[in-house]
């Protein structure tokens, strides 16, 4: 059973860079699952902030983030990772990981919402303040 674990959050000011982390155990992500890293601030909704395809190809990334977040995914070490640059203050909120499984490709298109992805991590807290 695919278990993911996030890691690489903190307290970073505004303009800082982070990088976070998802390990995947139990199952091998390329060629299998597209990733998903979504966010939740308090007393907002979960929203999806960056995707990437099965085999890495493909990128897909929140208006809100573009420019700043970057996906990328290390098959070797069956893990994917968010660099995220130019840090606001509304990026704070508790960042998950979460896995569709995609084995033929045909969900890269609509896989975009919270309850298209199956596993999840546990999430990991990202607070940006001066």
């Amino acid at each position: 059973q695919l278990q993911l674990v996030e890691s690489g959050g903190g307290l970073v000011q505004p303009g800082g860079s982070l990088r976070l982390s998802c390990a995947a155990s139990g199952a091998t992500l390329n060629d299998n699952y597209i990733i998903g890293w979504f966010r939740q601030a308090p007393g907002k909704e979960r929203e999806g902030v960056s995707f990437i395809s099965r085999r890495g190809k493909r990128t897909d990334y929140a208006d809100s983030v573009k420019g700043r977040f970057t996906i990328s995914r290390d098959n070797a070490k069956n893990t994917v990772y968010l660099q995220m640059n130019s840090l606001k203050p509304e990026d704070t909120a508790v960042y998950y990981c979460a896995a569709r499984r995609d084995p033929f490709g045909g969900y890269w298109a609509t896989a975009r919402r919270p309850a298209d992805f199956g596993s999840w991590g546990q999430g990991t807290q990202l607070t940006v303040s001066s």
